[in-house]
């Protein structure tokens, strides 16, 4: 991006100033139904230029785009409208080619107009469409900037009020259930059968509840009640998406029985009445109860559907199915900074002699609740043959729920950060070291049975949790287990193990699969002190896929909040997100699951995502890609000063992985952030880039990676790197950490840029000096600076001395002498020196 030279913004404004009034049907007081409202856009061309600034009324200010076709400004109008006329005032960097569109959700679009061979200045478009979203899509640009308006104005009417309540009766039939029944004859169906002849009721007491599902989110206008003699006197009719958390529609108090017949406005799945207090001393009791539903102008939003265009769903009889991995193959291999996406899902079967290569942003999985009930004979690879045999750069993909039968024997996953192999069966050996045994920097292994030996070879580290393996070769640096059976034994003094026999607190990652033809998604159950693979007893709870909004590519942050409000779980499906507003997960027990690396981008400066301070939510399988405005933080889970007890139902992130840079220019302050207590980490690379687009000490600047508040946080599998500040700063307490990878920023421009408190560099893995209780095992950090060689870091690690605190196997490591460690944590450990990249260590402190 850069600054448009101040001579052609002026020339533009002069020539807009000379042009005649364009416009004179819509009249001095008439106003665009756009002014003022929520704008967003493909891109900005700098913070000066924002999306908002095309429907602020302003002729003097503008929004405009990156240099590039095919980009969009596109303005919310807050209810659905009729559209009459839409103007666009372009500033001198106009598009030639253009389409005006109208949406009612945000995401599926109709043409309004397309405009080709327009010359700039004011076009004024006669049209004629409903909807809430209007916007104008670039196709080709008239100059080599990019596309650039004054003002985008819409006009028309909006609608008011519902569109009408429907006279028929929603719950008819539907399944019901009640706090309780009188007897076997009264059951809570009965109030719902359109008999007056048949009731429910209730034991005699204080509250019961009758409540009906609907089958899906509905607008509800209107609930009729027909008593019988036991009445309710006070009562609420509620309305739920899920069953679970209720709004109340209508408190009445003071009823005399009989019919009546209440208006009311919300939407739910779920429809209760919700008795507080009897008109006499028997129970509750209804020969009827109806419940109407309309529409309010907007749908509400609709769970289930299909997975989208990037999703590729196979069989063992898919025609040309080795074709189909070998062509995403061959787009993704070195797309390191792409827009691609792909999730291959693999039906129950057995599949031979297939070769899956895995580039970026592809991922592999079966879709049987078991890894073996999807056989592959043949491999799936990750090799290095585009970066010329180096894999540190092979992130950013994923297998999951298969089974291997290698075809010479052994698997090869070559793999760097980002790119877990969860609950996979190699019926054989792996080799996680690239052909040729280059360079590799991973990785991470959980819920998995290898039959035969793991070679890591080159690899300079590696965390496996809960699984089992037949053997493990060597190591490099950090090799790191726990709850693995056939784990090599600690040696950390001499070599690069550190062994757990168990994992603390666990649980695995949700996962799509086909319970028959039906799409569900399973979500494991909580472990305490796991050892070896979950399945196949595969504790935990199905949730169907008519539970999630399946979200694609063009959905709206709007949408998407709309769809958690109703109660519905969410499924990414792969592709790339721009979000104009923080995605807020307020429901206990939500699950956000992303296919394919599906990448959350915010704009503008929001935040991505805020997970409030609930049970149970698991957030899993998804990339966060900071925008060029600074966010403040980009995943915040809970709230500041939390304090409620999760130990039981902990929310669990999951190969959440975040990135500062590298796709272009990126800036946050922090993140993530978690304010919750309990909270799992489990498997995360947050990274500041060091190489790729937008790189730099304040382009990409972001000074925090994990910041950790809340108490007993335990993370498993940490990998941060290349901070402003602090990678991991920890302040909760009785936090633990097993295993954590980190290298510092390669570019911190000398000693003084990070010299603070009279200590020479910020420590990799901070915990706070008022915490009295800690512990972790399997600690790395490196230092690469490659833009002041010269740099001593004080430490890689500071923590508190109390007895609380242990720190388990800590190792500090000078890449190449490029600057060096002083000592590996607080003052203790011998310093690193020259140029032969020996890892410095301390098996215990203090």
């Amino acid at each position: 991006m850069r600054w448009r030279p101040l001579g052609v913004t002026l020339a533009a404004t002069a020539a807009l100033i000379a042009l005649p009034a364009a416009h004179p049907s819509a009249g001095a007081a008439e106003i665009p139904l756009s002014q003022g409202k929520s704008a967003t856009a493909s891109s900005v061309e700098n913070a000066g230029t924002a999306a908002g600034k095309a429907v602020d009324g302003d002729t003097g200010t503008r929004w405009s785009s990156a240099a590039a076709d095919d980009q969009w400004l596109r303005v919310d109008l807050g209810v659905t409208a009729s559209v009459t006329r839409v103007e666009l005032d372009w500033e001198a960097a106009y598009g030639k080619d253009y389409k005006v569109q109208i949406s009612g959700d945000g995401t599926s679009w109709t043409d309004l107009k397309s405009v080709t061979g327009s010359d700039g200045g004011a076009d004024t478009l006669d049209v004629s469409g409903r909807g809430r979203y209007v916007r104008m899509l670039g196709v080709h640009r008239a100059t080599p900037y990019g596309y650039s308006l004054w003002e985008f104005r819409v006009y028309g009417s909006t609608d008011t009020g519902q569109a009408g309540c429907d006279s028929g009766n929603a719950a008819r039939g539907r399944p019901a259930t009640a706090s309780s029944t009188e007897n076997a004859g009264t059951p809570a169906s009965a109030a719902f059968d359109g008999d007056t002849t048949t009731r429910w009721s209730s034991q005699a007491a204080d509250p019961q509840w009758l409540q009906v599902d609907l089958g899906a989110v509905k607008d509800i206008c209107k609930v009729d009640l027909n008593w019988e003699a036991a009445y309710a006197k006070d009562f609420q009719i509620q309305a739920s998406a899920d069953g679970q958390n209720w709004s109340t529609l209508k408190s009445v108090t003071g009823a005399t029985g009989g019919t009546a017949s209440y208006d009311v406005s919300g939407s739910g799945r779920y429809v209760r009445i919700h008795g507080t207090a009897r008109g006499t001393g028997y129970g509750y009791s209804l020969w009827e109860a109806a419940v109407h539903t309309g529409t309010s102008g907007l749908p509400p939003v609709q769970g289930g559907g299909d997975l989208g265009p990037n999703v590729i769903v196979v069989d063992p009889s898919t025609p040309n199915l080795q074709q189909k991995f070998d062509d995403v193959f061959a787009r993704q291999e070195s797309a390191q900074f792409g827009t691609g996406r792909y999730q291959f899902l693999l039906k129950p079967g057995t599949y031979n002699g297939i070769n899956a290569q895995l580039g970026f942003y592809t991922s592999i999985s079966g879709l049987g609740l078991n890894p073996d009930d999807t056989q592959i004979n043949g491999d799936v690879t990750v090799d290095a043959g585009w970066f010329n045999g180096n894999a540190t750069q092979n992130f950013w993909r994923s297998a999951e729920n298969l089974a291997l039968t290698p075809s010479n024997g052994t698997d090869r996953w070559a793999v760097a950060q980002a790119a877990p192999f969860r609950r996979i069966h190699v019926k054989g050996g792996l080799n996680l070291a690239p052909n040729g045994y280059g360079w590799a920097s991973g990785g991470y292994i959980a819920d998995s049975r290898i039959d035969g030996t793991v070679g890591p070879y080159s690899q300079q580290q590696w965390y496996t949790r809960d699984s089992s393996v037949g053997g493990w070769t060597n190591g490099v640096w950090n090799m790191t287990f726990s709850g693995v059976q056939g784990a090599p034994a600690t040696n950390f003094d001499s070599g690069p193990y550190t062994t757990l026999d168990t994992t603390p607190v666990s649980r695995e990652k949700p996962f799509l699969y086909l319970d028959g033809s039906s799409y569900k998604v399973f979500v494991p159950a909580k472990r305490t002190n796991a050892r070896g693979v979950s399945w196949p007893a595969n504790a935990g709870t199905s949730l169907p896929l008519d539970r999630f909004y399946v979200v694609k590519p063009g959905a709206t942050a709007a949408t998407i909040n709309a769809a958690l409000a109703q109660g519905l779980n969410l499924l990414f499906t792969p592709g790339v997100y721009h979000l104009d507003q923080t995605l807020d997960v307020t429901r206990p027990d939500t699950v956000v699951l992303g296919l394919g690396l599906a990448t959350l981008v915010p704009d503008n400066g929001v935040d991505a995502m805020h997970v409030a301070d609930v049970d149970g939510v698991r957030l899993a399988g998804f990339l966060i890609d900071a925008g060029p405005v600074n966010s403040d933080t980009l995943l915040r889970i809970g709230t500041p000063g939390a304090g409620a007890d999760h130990s039981a139902n902990p929310t669990t992130m999951q190969d959440v992985f975040i990135r500062i840079g590298g796709a272009g220019p990126g800036l946050a302050t922090n993140s993530v952030v978690v304010d919750s207590d309990d909270v799992i980490i489990d498997h995360t690379w947050i990274w500041r880039a060091d190489h790729g687009s937008g790189v730099g000490w304040d382009t990409n600047r972001a000074d925090y990676g994990l910041r950790v508040n809340g108490d007993d946080v335990l993370a498993t599998g940490l990998f941060v790197e290349h901070f402003n500040k602090y990678d991991v700063h920890w302040s909760g307490e009785r936090g633990r950490t097993i295993f954590f990878q980190n290298e510092k920023a390669y570019d911190v421009p000398n000693a003084a840029a990070v010299t603070h408190d009279g200590i020479v560099g910020y420590a990799a893995y901070k915990v706070a000096d008022s915490v009295t209780t800690h512990e972790a095992w399997g600690l790395g950090s490196y230092c690469n600076f490659t833009a002041d060689p010269s740099i001593v870091q004080t430490h890689g690690f500071q923590v508190p001395v109390t007895a609380g605190i242990k720190m388990h196997d800590l190792m500090v490591i000078s890449l190449g002498g490029k600057g060096q460690y002083a000592h590996v944590v607080n003052n203790t450990g011998a310093p690193t020196s020259g140029t032969d990249t020996i890892p410095s260590k301390v098996t215990s402190f203090p």
